[in-house]
């Protein structure tokens, strides 16, 4: 009987590679699409549900002060749970007040952090101090509302408020700035320890947009005589904005509803009779954390709500300002193109 050869090994493996894949069924890839599409319109629809559904809890709940006070609620700096009297101005001043000391703070900061970590910190330095700065991140912010109360709050008490307020005594405005009695609490303390707990997020995602900026356009300024500063200026920043924007509305988002930290060092104290920034104040977070598993149903905690609508209405106006801003140096800069 004639013994047939097996195929050589290269005609098996031709063969192999020449034989089609198998080929899913129409019906199977159809079905999988459309469950994809789906889930993916499930998981926005389930965002947007959930995010009416908190204001429209936010609504309910403050109702009953919105009332009784209206818009004048915002206007009012009474806050006396006893003749049950309740006015957010000065939790809306603090709150405002302090996230904007942090972002004159973190801003400048996080850019210099992110600048040295993409165009000038050596190579070996770049990882060990990257991590240090994203393990500040990691602190609990009652930590930080601990060292600022016992720690930060006497050192600036001591070497920054009394050198002030004796280089400043009988100047008018300045004077009044920094006036006060030297206990280390207040908005500039709570300030700039929210500056210290933002500026991880801002300076790790502004590291994370100028490294995606393309080699060759940084490579090209360079070769054309430009300095770091003007590389950075003209060529990195003008690229990466909506990154280096959206970092810093995270940083301001955060600062914003930070409650712990800021309770700690904010003195909370519902007055408006100076406005020195060394002065005890309140903010919408604190005053919801010191007030409401007090409160009882009425006024009192639907004020509290309605403060809580507040910083909602007010985080909601600066992501809108902040996509505003965008556009508007999007169309800016296809009218100078």
């Amino acid at each position: 009987m004639p013994v047939h050869e097996a195929p050589p090994l290269d005609a098996a493996v031709g063969a192999s590679r020449g034989s089609p894949p198998p080929r899913t069924t129409l019906f199977s890839g159809v079905i999988a699409d459309r469950i994809f599409g789906w889930l993916a319109r499930g998981a926005a629809v389930l965002t947007l549900a959930l995010l009416l559904g908190i204001m429209a809890s936010l609504v309910h709940g403050a109702w009953p002060s919105i009332q009784q006070y209206g818009l004048g609620f915002l206007t009012s700096s009474v806050w006396d749970p006893v003749q049950n009297e309740y006015g957010g101005l000065v939790m809306v001043y603090g709150t405002l007040t302090t996230s904007i000391i942090a972002l004159l703070i973190a801003v400048p900061v996080s850019f210099g952090i992110a600048l040295f970590l993409t165009e000038l910190s050596p190579a070996w330095l770049k990882r060990p101090l990257g991590t240090a700065i994203e393990l500040l991140a990691a602190v609990p912010s009652i930590v930080y509302g601990m060292w600022g109360l016992m720690v930060f709050g006497p050192i600036l008490a001591t070497y920054v408020q009394q050198p002030l307020q004796s280089l400043f005594h009988g100047v008018p405005y300045l004077g009044a700035l920094v006036s006060g009695p030297p206990v280390g609490i207040g908005i500039l303390s709570a300030g700039i320890i929210l500056a210290i707990m933002i500026i991880p997020f801002i300076a790790s995602v502004m590291r994370d947009v100028f490294e995606v900026t393309p080699a060759l356009l940084k490579e090209s300024a360079y070769g054309l005589g430009s300095t770091t500063w003007e590389v950075v200026w003209k060529v990195v920043l003008p690229y990466t904005k909506s990154g280096v924007l959206g970092g810093i509305m995270l940083g301001l988002g955060r600062a914003l509803g930070e409650t712990m930290a800021v309770t700690f060092v904010i003195g909370n104290m519902n007055q408006l009779n100076s406005l020195s920034v060394f002065e005890a104040a309140n903010s919408i977070t604190s005053a919801l954390a010191n007030e409401f598993a007090e409160a009882g149903e009425g006024l009192h905690q639907a004020s509290l709500i309605y403060l809580g609508l507040v910083l909602f209405f007010i985080t909601f106006v600066v992501l809108a300002l902040s996509k505003l801003l965008l556009a508007r140096l999007k169309k800016n800069e296809g009218a100078r193109a």
